[in-house]
């Protein structure tokens, strides 16, 4: 697929959060990275199993208003997320860009994948046949991220 240009990301609290994590190295990131997708893995066990015919294919997901990319292998057996290093994006089988709130309305599946990148907020490299086997894969999970982080506290879900 022919890589698309992206609008420049709008003012927002995720640019500017951005801009205050520049400084901060990736590793930092993944303790609430691991955190979240341990909470996914373990509230919606199918969405991973339904990719086990992509080979482990990793995806760099790259949210353009802030200053790093994710990897996420989706290992049926060991899912992981993480962010994003050196050469990481030769090795991924696709990318998919855009704003991090679209990519998370996407994930919950609060707007459609199609409309996101025919309006050119979204833009896919790489391998579109894995990107459509997630796409299809998040679409069946319905994943409140929010929600489902805030299970993993138990009893005290609801403060949280």
């Amino acid at each position: 697929m022919i890589p698309t240009q992206l609008p420049a990301p709008p003012l927002s609290p995720v640019l500017l959060a951005g801009m205050a994590l520049r400084p901060l190295p990736g590793v930092l990131l993944q303790p609430a990275l691991s955190a979240a997708m341990g909470a996914i893995v373990r509230l919606h066990p199918g969405l991973f199993e339904r990719l086990a015919g992509l080979d482990d294919s990793s995806f760099l997901i790259d949210p353009i208003d802030l200053p790093f990319a994710l990897v996420l292998i989706a290992d049926a057996r060991r899912p992981r997320l993480r962010v994003a290093g050196d050469g990481d994006a030769a090795a991924c089988a696709a990318r998919v860009r855009g704003p991090l709130l679209a990519l998370l309305d996407l994930l919950e599946g609060r707007i459609d994948g199609d409309a996101l990148f025919f309006s050119r907020h979204l833009s896919i490299d790489g391998d579109t046949e894995a990107v459509v086997a997630l796409r299809n894969a998040v679409d069946g999970a319905e994943i409140d991220l929010m929600r489902d982080i805030a299970r993993t506290f138990g009893p005290l879900s609801a403060a949280a």
